[in-house]
């Protein structure tokens, strides 16, 4: 049986794909990238943005009108069932607490019989986790959270916290860079919620990483800003470590106060400003990466342009920026909505103070080298991390005799707003 996965939305997810992956070549299914090649076709869905929601069901729409296979997965199963029931009423289903059943899922379906696997329950996905040999392993440590956003729906997907265990984890890193990652992502919904449940965190699980043997980088995930009081001390000591990009995200959606509260998040900007000033003070170069919302129910144009201020008085590295769109059953869906041009607007004009932040930011390092890290290949490039995690490209030309897993050393000689573009110095 020959079995296609396409995956929408974040890193967790990605990690869940390829401990299905895992499972079906375990039960001798063979893997494809092409959805017209396979008996079954798995969709992990995503339900953080409404754009993506919308991508993912014309697709469901699609396959189910072609009479192809296929298991909905993922976030949208848990969240909005209706939705998937609406567009793919022949479709299989299982959520993100039961991957492990979906060798038996498939199997099902290839036999003519639909199933659906839902219903939470707490285990540790690091018990299925099969390392391979990829140059970028994406370790899932946690799943769920503890905050409760107006605007959000994934904890109806992924449910209450779950921490998985230390030794779990450090085991697949280990075995992870025995098989060849030079790149170790660390993922969940909060990275900074790790071990509420348990009775440790972050730092402390960061601490036993470092000891592993091998030369390789890890990238912390996501860090809502509400956490890092509970180590910050510890965190930035062990990050501050060889084995540690220099690099945290963590997600402020607005420069107001007031649309946080709305948000239902904790902590204000002053806190949130006060983390990354010690952050730069205590690792000179650091990349921050944050998140804003534009056009959030509530938000004026004073609070807009507080988060206009905040871009430019805050200079975020790395900023995303999503448009607001309600999600079902969020508590933001039930508040007076913004129009669709104003939240357009209000989403060009902060992606126009973003792009000027962040070119000021990146046209700095022109000229200057770095220790590049090569984890991605296309037809025109060469792509690679430095030791604070910024993307660098190196053009075809300018890479011959350069593959992916190699360490170079790179000078950059342009940039752009999200990207700094090199050519190879030497092999490290």
């Amino acid at each position: 049986m020959r079995v296609c996965i396409k995956t929408y939305g974040c890193t967790l997810n990605q990690a869940d794909s390829n401990i299905m992956k895992s499972m079906l070549e375990e039960n001798g299914v063979v893997i494809t990238d092409r959805v017209e090649d396979a008996d079954v076709a798995i969709v992990n869905t995503c339900t953080v943005k409404s754009i993506t929601a919308q991508k993912i069901l014309y697709r469901l729409g699609r396959m189910q009108k072609a009479g192809k296979k296929t298991v909905v997965a993922g976030c949208m199963v848990s969240a909005n069932r209706d939705l998937v029931e609406r567009y793919a009423s022949s479709a299989s289903m299982v959520d993100t607490s039961n991957i492990g059943r979906i060798a038996e899922v498939v199997e099902h379906l290839q036999n003519g019989k639909r199933m659906t696997v839902e219903g939470y329950s707490k285990f540790d996905k690091l018990s299925l986790f099969r390392a391979d040999d990829g140059i970028i392993a994406k370790i899932p440590i946690n799943e769920g959270c503890t905050s409760n956003c107006s605007f959000c729906e994934t904890k109806f997907a992924r449910g209450p916290l779950n921490s998985f265990s230390e030794d779990r984890i450090v085991d697949a890193v280990t075995q992870s860079v025995k098989r060849g990652a030079e790149e170790v992502q660390l993922t969940s919904q909060d990275v900074g919620a790790y071990g509420l449940d348990s009775g440790t965190d972050i730092a402390a699980l960061m601490e036993k990483i470092a000891r592993i043997d091998g030369d390789f980088k890890v990238r912390i995930g996501m860090i809502n800003p509400e956490h890092l009081h509970r180590c910050f001390d510890n965190f930035v000591d062990e990050l501050k470590g060889e084995k540690f990009y220099k690099f945290v995200h963590i997600p402020v959606q607005s420069g107001s106060n007031k649309v946080l509260k709305d948000m239902g998040r904790k902590g204000t900007i002053e806190e949130f400003d006060s983390y990354v000033k010690e952050l730069r003070k205590k690792m000179p170069g650091i990349t921050i990466e944050t998140d804003l919302i534009a056009g959030f129910p509530t938000e004026s144009e004073d609070d807009f342009k507080e988060t206009i201020d905040f871009v430019r008085r805050t200079r975020p590295e790395v900023t995303n920026i999503s448009r607001f769109g309600a999600r079902p059953h969020a508590r933001a869906a039930k508040m007076k909505q913004q129009s669709t041009e104003t939240i357009n607007q209000r989403s060009v004009a902060l992606s126009r103070a973003v792009r000027q932040v962040q070119h000021e930011i990146n046209d700095k390092f022109i000229g200057k080298r770095f220790d590049v890290i090569i984890t991605e290949s296309n037809e025109k490039s060469l792509n690679g991390r430095n030791g604070s995690y910024r993307q660098v490209v190196i053009g075809r030309n300018d890479a011959k005799g350069i593959g992916i897993g190699m360490k170079v050393d790179a000078l950059v000689r342009a940039a752009s707003a999200n990207v700094l573009y090199a050519t190879v110095q030497s092999v490290i």
